[in-house]
Parts: structure tokens; C-alpha cells; sequence
């Protein structure tokens, strides 16, 4: 996350079961075309028949990175089965798994907190149906939930001691259940589907460049300057932050609402990166879904295509902390392997006096 001169710690807990350059108005509005085609192919029907059959084989892997700053303020969340680590609220025959970014700015103490009570802000005292009750009414009520989950979690952060009003941090979260894949977002972290080999935007980030946020900001009484919200924030929407906002009930022009999108998956998406945008300012949702899908094929890894992601971008000199997670939905097509080495004769032309002689002597002459 990039602030102003005014603002500047990894706390990285991995839960298992076992994360600027401002880009041009026209290249936003471009990638908002990107999420709105995705969207607009899944549509409405949240439930697919030529979909019920798939599966997803869920597996993961993260890396973070401090990058060239001189603290780290990002966080994030890997549980692969989130049955088994909530316990009874979900239905343990159907995949679940959740996965979050938090990019910290102002320091860590705003993405540490939300980390820390991220399983309790987003999944207690909701009542997760069977599988069999996973229909579209079902769908728009986690909608909702993750929703108002954003939003209590951005009062909290307002109420606690511990975390200073000048502190805030970007969420993006993605929640597997079944063969539905929930993604939302309130920052500039990003989420990119692989289907097929194409890379599909699953969220919209919120920077000042993005008109739609520009303009609700101005209309909020908000201005942008150079790049930055009021001349402070790269972003238009955020968590904590609270000596930018107006008292509670009062529209702001920095929120913390977030865009939620969902599909169906199919057997033609094959992984989902989330990562900070200390890693999307350097490369193109493409080539990071074009980089992770080589890197399948060649070992099959997602933990270390998730570290060779940080790495190129760390390579294309991105200036902000590094923090990426590969969720894998199936296995690759293939794995690629080295073909054994064949060792090479170099070749020679004899004379034909020299051929002569070797025939005297084979035929012992």
C-alpha cells in the first residue's frame, strides 16, 4: 500500500488443515471492462448444470515478502479446509476453504487486528446450510454477510485502543464453497481467476485514478490531488483510517464497503492468485496468471509459484511490501518435464584414401 510522505512488521500466521504507480484513468477503466466480461458471463445463474459435476481439489501456497520497505505491513490468511477449522459449521463433505490479504498502511497494527479476528468477523453466528440448501437464496445471504462483515470489522478497528486512528489496512478476501467462489474487496489488493489459461479480474481496484471513485469522492465532498485521496491515501476505500472519516452515520468519501463478486467453478478454472498491490504494479493480471500456469506445469508447486510471483516482481523493482497466494483447483494438464540429455558424437569425413586404409585393416588385410 502506497501513502503519502506522512504514513510508512509481518505478523505471518498461516492457518491450515492441514498481498505505486498510479495507473492511467483510460488503463483503469480497460481493467473494470475485464471484471465487468467476467461477471457478465457467469451472469445470474449462480448454479450451472454443466458445472454440478465438478469438484474443486483445493490446495494452496503464500509468500511475503518485505520488499525494499523498511517495515512490513501486510497480512494474510491460507485455510485450506475451513471445515475443519471452524468445526461444525460447515458441512465436511463439500470443499471449503477461506483466503485474505490485508495491506497494512499507517503500520501493521489495523491488518494485524483484522487478521486476528478474521474467522470470528466473518463466519460466527452465521448459519452455513448443508450442501444440499446451497442455492441462489443461500448465495445472496453470504453475500450479505461478507458485506456487513467488512463494515463491523471497520467499526471495531474505530472502537479498539489498540490501533491508532491514522492506522488502516485494504482487505481482499476469497471464500471456497462447494464450486462457488466468493471474492471481496474493499483496496487495491486483486484477485485474478485463471480459466484456461486467461486471466479473468475478479475484483475492481479502488484507487482515486478509477473514475466511478473519483466521482463518488467528489460528490462526498472528497478532492484528489496528485494521485492521492485528499492528498494522503492511494486508495478510495479501506478499513480503520478513521481520522479520514466522518462520525459514525455520515457518508465518507473514504469507505470501507466492499465490491463482492461470486461464480460457479468449473473444470476450465484452474487457480485464483490474491495478492497485494505491491505485486499487480509491476506486471498484468496476464502475465501473472501466464507465469503461475508454466510454473504447474513445469512442478505442480502453488507455494512456489506463489514465491516465484514475489520474486519477478521483486525483480521489476516493485517499491512496496510483496505478499501473494496461488489456490489451485485442480491438478494441471500436465507436468512438464526435462527430456534426458543425448550425448553428441561430433561427426568426421575421411578421405578416400583414409577409407581405403580402414577397410585394408577391418577386413585384415
Amino acid at each position: 500500500m502506497i501513502v503519502s510522505s506522512n504514513m510508512g512488521a509481518e505478523a505471518d500466521i498461516i492457518f491450515r488443515h492441514q498481498v505505486v504507480d498510479v495507473m492511467s484513468i483510460s488503463t483503469q477503466v480497460s481493467r473494470f471492462d475485464s471484471v465487468a466480461a467476467c461477471a457478465e458471463t457467469i451472469g445470474d445463474a449462480v448454479i450451472e448444470s454443466s458445472v454440478v459435476k465438478f469438484v474443486p481439489r483445493i490446495r494452496s501456497g503464500s509468500c511475503a515478502n518485505i520488499g525494499p520497505r523498511r517495515s512490513m505491513e501486510d497480512e494474510h490468511i491460507r485455510i485450506d479446509d475451513l471445515s475443519s477449522h471452524l468445526g461444525s459449521i460447515f458441512n465436511p463433505s463439500i470443499p471449503s476453504a477461506f483466503y485474505a490479504v490485508f495491506d497494512g498502511h499507517g503500520g501493521v497494527d489495523a491488518a494485524a487486528y483484522i487478521k486476528s479476528n478474521a474467522t470470528r468477523l466473518f463466519f460466527e453466528d452465521f448459519d452455513f446450510p448443508q450442501v444440499s440448501d446451497i442455492d441462489t437464496v443461500f448465495l445472496k445471504e453470504l453475500e450479505d454477510s461478507h458485506r456487513k462483515a467488512f463494515l463491523l470489522a471497520d467499526l471495531a478497528l474505530a472502537a479498539e485502543s489498540s490501533v491508532s486512528s491514522s492506522c488502516g489496512t485494504t482487505v481482499l478476501t476469497a471464500l471456497v464453497l462447494g464450486r462457488h467462489l466468493l471474492v471481496a474487496n474493499a483496496g487495491d489488493c486483486r484477485a485474478v481467476l485463471c480459466r484456461k489459461g486467461t486471466a479473468f479480474e475478479m475484483s475492481q481496484d479502488h484507487r482515486p485514478s478509477y473514475l466511478p471513485e473519483r466521482k463518488r469522492v467528489e460528490e462526498l465532498g472528497g478532492f484528489i490531488d496528485d494521485g492521492y485521496l485528499n492528498g494522503y491515501l492511494s486508495v478510495t476505500r479501506a478499513l480503520g483510517d478513521w481520522d479520514m472519516k466522518f462520525p459514525l452515520g455520515s457518508a465518507s468519501p473514504l469507505i470501507a464497503e466492499p465490491d463482492v463478486r461470486q461464480i460457479v467453478l468449473s473444470e476450465d478454472d484452474e487457480f485464483l492468485i490474491i495478492g497485494c498491490d505491491g505485486i499487480w504494479d509491476v506486471m498484468s493480471s496476464q502475465f501473472a496468471v501466464s507465469l503461475v500456469r508454466r510454473a504447474l506445469r513445469r512442478h505442480d508447486n502453488p507455494e512456489e509459484c506463489a514465491k516465484e510471483l514475489v520474486n519477478e516482481a521483486s525483480r521489476l523493482n516493485s517499491s512496496d511490501n510483496l505478499t501473494a497466494i496461488v489456490i489451485c483447483f485442480s491438478s494441471p494438464a500436465r507436468v512438464e518435464s526435462c527430456p534426458p540429455h543425448r550425448r553428441r558424437f561430433r561427426s568426421c569425413n575421411l578421405s578416400e584414401e583414409a577409407r581405403n586404409k580402414l577397410k585394408s585393416l577391418l577386413e585384415g588385410n
